[in-house]
């Protein structure tokens, strides 16, 4: 499986938090608000302590309570929770808000991305792989904006408000207390050091963990047949298991210097304060109400930071999660460029390869000098074993892989100069196993353009001879397809593939095999569809039926990357070179059977 391990350096964490910042920008207002919020909250918070040591030296210690100094003080001491209560919830929801609409962004990007890819790297990353880049990881880096960035943000106003209030107490014992920061400091950076490398292998593997259930759930009826049910239990179990060792390391990282370690500081800090105000008080008076207010300060020093030492996980665990999503926004295999708009536009379907040589990996070509041409509405059939390099042919004039030497023409112009819209409109292309998605079957031919009528569907049906089977369907062109038309034939797949390709009205059709998986209860149909579809058009067929390109204009016959053989069907069995041995070994089946 290909991917990385994300082993991020403190730089890396931090241009990957900046870039996650920039996603706020577009709500400044609301990023604005928040913190406004956050200060409200941290202040009431701070002036609780004060107001009741307030009430301990003035009042509760010389036991004088007087009515209107107790209004006021209570009234006071109430409208600051109530402010406080609201400024919480309100920073709460505006944080969380902003969360949901960054990473709503985040997915978008991260989705257009994919479909800008080219096959190049879906050659190399698994599907699930990328599934969990878009779910798992972008949920992740939800719950640092709602956890740990408001956590943070709070934990910093209330660390120094709560220092700049113990100043105001006591200079000395503020100094003290300010001794224990380099302690703290030192146990988050070994944290943060272990546990960004824990992370990274745990988020790796979730990722293998989801391509592996992706590739099961694809293959189920292979492994079923082939009994490899407890191959993949196994494959699954490993890495289920080394995703569970990591996930325990970090636990146990977290364990040991996160809350008991800053507990322990706390503790420490307590009994230090203690201890001043008891050597204190055998040379001056100590009041009780300063000594609760300083404590109090110092659990409001010491809670956010444990507070924040808990949530670093968190934060570890979203700056890897959004360094993977980045990684595949920032990926360079993007699909072969197109001009999106251009003078030149496909009218006549001439096809023209001149010397293309092709490779995937840059080291082995896989085409190697192909040279042919294809008039308007001739039809010119790819044959070959498998490996010859027929697809490769298709891949290239599809645009899904870039070439390098060589030129590809369509009337004349290169087709790296026509544009993408141009290019896509003008040129049908028909899988062999074509793909179905959820909806109508109506949504499945029109396949969304909004322009189509509900007419040139009908039109298009018709003319594959589709409708027969579509109208014998319960709602008909509304009828509900299920997840990749699972309940239909192969051939009444096919046959909406080709209702889907005739609706855009091609001039150039490329059939890559499209008769190789039908049924013989549709054979006919297919083939009496595949002759009406390229009368007058341009085509390019990959043939795994001989039969079915017998009368094709000419048959290109490949071995190895180079057309090695050319000519009509009748010109070929003369030659008796490769395509008459394919031939005879098919007929020779086909007598047997």
């Amino acid at each position: 499986m290909e991917d990385n391990q994300f082993n991020l350096s403190f730089n890396d964490q931090k241009n990957v938090l900046f870039r996650l910042m920039r996603y706020t920008l577009p709500f400044k207002g609301t990023l604005t608000l928040g913190f406004i919020m956050l200060v409200i909250s941290t202040i009431t918070g701070v002036a609780t302590p004060y107001l009741v040591m307030v009430f301990i030296d003035d009042y509760l210690t010389p036991g004088i309570f007087p009515e209107a100094d107790m209004t006021w003080l209570i009234t006071i001491f109430v409208l600051v929770q109530l402010v406080g209560a609201a400024a919480t919830y309100m920073q709460i929801y505006l944080f969380q808000y902003l969360a949901f609409k960054v990473i709503q962004q985040l997915r978008i990007d991260a989705f257009d991305k994919i479909g800008r890819l080219g096959m190049r790297y879906f050659d190399k990353v698994p599907g699930g792989s990328v599934v969990s880049r878009i779910t798992n990881d972008t949920e992740a880096i939800v719950e640092m904006f709602i956890g740990v960035l408001a956590t943070f943000l709070m934990a910093f106003f209330m660390v120094i408000s709560s220092f700049v209030m113990m100043f105001i107490l006591d200079v000395r014992l503020a100094l003290l207390a300010l001794l224990f920061m380099p302690v703290i400091v030192l146990i988050l950076g070994i944290y943060r050091k272990y546990s960004a490398n824990f992370f990274s292998h745990a988020r790796q593997l979730l990722s293998d963990l989801n391509a592996k259930l992706a590739e099961s759930i694809e293959g189920m009826k292979i492994i079923q047949v082939f009994n490899q049910e407890g191959r993949l239990g196994r494959e699954f179990n490993e890495i289920n298991e080394s995703h569970y060792k990591y996930n325990m390391k970090n636990v146990r990282l977290d364990g040991l210097l996160l809350r008991p370690a800053i507990s322990m500081i706390y503790v420490l800090a307590i009994a230090v304060i203690l201890g001043y105000f008891g050597l204190l008080s055998f040379s001056s008076t100590v009041t009780a109400g300063v000594i609760f207010a300083f404590i109090q300060y110092m659990e409001r020093f010491f809670e956010p930071i444990n507070q924040v030492s808990q949530n670093l996980n968190i934060f570890q665990q979203a700056l890897v999660a959004a360094s993977r999503v980045f990684i595949l926004i920032d990926d360079e295999r993007i699909e072969p460029h197109q001009p999106e708009t251009s003078d030149y536009s496909i009218t006549d379907g001439h096809i023209e390869f001149r010397n293309v040589t092709f490779s995937y990996d840059g080291r082995t070509d896989v085409l190697k000098d192909i040279s042919f041409t294809a008039r308007p509405g001739e039809t010119v059939a790819l044959v070959g074993h498998t490996g010859s390099g027929k697809s490769s042919i298709i891949n290239l004039f599809m645009r899904f892989y870039e070439f390098s030497e060589g030129e590809i023409l369509v009337d004349g112009h290169s087709i790296k100069d026509i544009s993408r819209q141009a290019l896509k409109k003008r040129v049908g292309l028909v899988l062999q196993d074509p793909f179905i998605f959820y909806g109508t079957v109506e949504s499945n031919i029109r396949l969304y353009h909004p322009e189509m009528t509900f007419q040139q569907v009908k039109a298009a049906a018709e003319f594959v001879y589709a409708d027969k089977f579509i109208n014998r369907l319960p709602d008909g062109y509304q009828h509900r397809v299920i997840e990749k038309g699972g309940a239909f034939s192969s051939g009444e797949r096919q046959l909406l593939a080709f209702a889907r390709t005739m609706a855009m009205d091609p001039k150039i059709l490329i059939l890559d095999e499209a008769t190789a998986n039908i049924d013989s209860e549709t054979e006919e149909q297919i083939q009496q569809s595949l002759e009406r579809m390229r009368q007058g058009r341009t085509t390019l067929a990959i043939a795994h039926r001989l039969s079915t390109i017998q009368d094709a204009d000419q048959i290109l016959v490949l071995n190895r990357g180079e057309i090695v053989e050319r000519g009509s069907h009748d010109a070929l069995i003369r030659h008796g070179g490769i395509y008459h041995k394919m031939y005879q070994l098919q007929n020779g089946q086909h007598q047997l059977s």
